[in-house]
């Protein structure tokens, strides 16, 4: 730690004729890149198309192709250009660094330059650089000395830049050329470092029942490098990496109903693109949003979900969650696919402001889908489960009484979703044998009841189960 903090404030000197190297190598220039077109997945992955104007001798020859990816996957690279081909690759990824460069000089000698703080004298020394293991270990002359980090002024001078170390990161490529001239070279590779995802703003009207959505795409570079002026394509789908498919164990949607429409976007495979509308630059470090999507007044619902684990009883009422429902087809909803991303609902208060209401994620969603998207926990709408008597019918059956209070503390009467999970949660022959109103059966493991709630009211629905446990 002393040597990273000690050497990214002092001053470096190295002779003018150090830094009399390719103008691709300085960190100031302009960048060395070509005709760049960038190709960015959901899942931190990007493939990089790059295409350069390069004079390649005949015969063997390497070419370097500084400003690729610091992350770079080597392996994946493909390299063309015509009448040539390629015989080695390698990457430089040392970048130049005041850590880096004191690391490369272990066994060389610097020139150490103190500073008399009182009288601005320079006293100079050269100094072998034995070691820079938790700080640096310097040979002086017949003394070892250890360099402090005291605040004194001290300049470390180096007569060169170590061949290995790049300013930018660094591609170079061996090749085998049938002719001599210049030409379009094309590399291509993947690196990790690039991603987006989409993000949705909502401004959700409970009173006219309709909803208003912008959706953007938020991308991020941390790649390690800028992609200049680039033509910029987004995926919308996860790429299998590694060879193998890989688990993904299965997590809530918000998807109520998987919609059958085709969006009208470009699709790759089962992949829907993305293409930002120009060229753009892609900073390192950064992150950019476009818009691509604003639709207004489109039709949702306020409703409310509780969903009650089995054999779940609890003393004091429960809230339940606040849920939006909208439609995503092309007649009567958002009319496009979603990718992936998050959506922030917003309501107008008294005052005519919005507020932030809540958010939620939606996977990849088809057109045509139904979505009911949790804001958060309703105030006003609660609900408690009491398990009111377990029977043991037989030593294979039991018996178990439900009994559900929802109240409503609202001016307006409310619609609750009841759900009770968990009923094949040892086996799957759960009955429900008495209910004070009919269910619906959402599959083997769980049963929903659709209750109204009068405004400053109550209702209770109880439901009696037969199981094995």
């Amino acid at each position: 730690m002393h040597t990273v903090r000690l050497f990214s404030t002092l001053l470096f000197a190295l002779p003018v004729a150090a830094f009399a190297q390719p103008s691709s190598s300085d960190p100031t220039g302009a960048s060395a890149q070509g005709d760049v077109s960038v190709t960015i997945y959901n899942d931190n992955l990007a493939l990089i198309q790059d295409v350069r104007q390069i004079a390649i001798p005949s015969g063997v020859s390497k070419i370097e192709f500084p400003d690729v990816s610091a992350q770079i996957r080597p392996e994946t690279l493909s390299f063309a250009a015509d009448g040539a081909s390629i015989v080695e690759q390698n990457f430089d990824f040392d970048l130049l660094s005041p850590a880096k460069l004191m690391e490369k000089a272990v066994g060389k000698t610097v020139t150490i330059v103190r500073t008399n703080p009182a009288t601005g004298a320079e006293v100079r020394e050269q100094a072998k650089v034995l070691g820079v293991n938790g700080g640096t270990v310097l040979q002086i002359g017949s003394r070892i000395e250890v360099l402090r980090d005291d605040g004194l002024p001290v300049r470390v001078i180096f007569d060169r830049v170590p061949a290995n170390l790049r300013a930018r990161p660094t591609l170079s490529v061996t090749v085998d050329s049938a002719r001599a001239g210049t030409r379009p070279a094309a590399i291509r590779y993947l690196t990790p470092g690039l991603g987006w995802s989409a993000d949705y703003v909502a401004l959700f009207d409970a009173k006219a029942g309709r909803i208003d959505v912008q959706g953007w795409i938020t991308l991020t570079n941390n790649s390690g490098t800028a992609y200049d002026n680039a033509r910029t394509l987004l995926v919308a789908g996860s790429v299998n990496q590694g060879g193998s498919a890989r688990y993904t164990p299965v997590r809530r949607t918000n998807i109520r109903a998987a919609g059958t429409e085709t969006a009208a976007r470009e699709q790759l495979g089962d992949f829907y693109l993305y293409p930002l509308a120009a060229r753009t630059t892609i900073a390192e470090r950064q992150t950019k949003q476009v818009s691509f999507l604003d639709v207004q007044a489109v039709p949702a619902e306020a409703g409310y979900a509780y969903d009650n684990a089995w054999l779940g009883s609890s003393d004091e009422p429960q809230s339940a969650r606040s849920v939006v429902t909208f439609s995503t087809s092309r007649t009567g909803g958002l009319g496009d696919a979603l990718p992936a991303g998050t959506v922030r609902f917003y309501m107008k208060d008294a005052s005519g402001a919005p507020q932030f209401i809540g958010e939620n994620s939606v996977d990849h969603t088809p057109m045509g889908s139904e979505l009911a998207l949790s804001t958060g926990g309703a105030f006003d709408v609660k609900v408690k489960p009491v398990v009111e008597q377990r029977e043991r019918l037989s030593p294979a059956k039991w018996r178990s009484h439900m009994r559900y209070d929802l109240t409503n503390a609202k001016a307006d009467p409310v619609t609750v979703e009841l759900t009770q999970s968990g009923l094949d949660f040892i086996y799957d022959d759960t009955r429900i044998v008495n209910e004070s109103q009919p269910s619906r059966r959402v599959n083997s493991n769980a049963a929903r009841w659709t209750v109204t709630v009068p405004a400053n009211g109550t209702a209770t629905v109880t439901a009696v189960f037969e199981t094995r446990y």
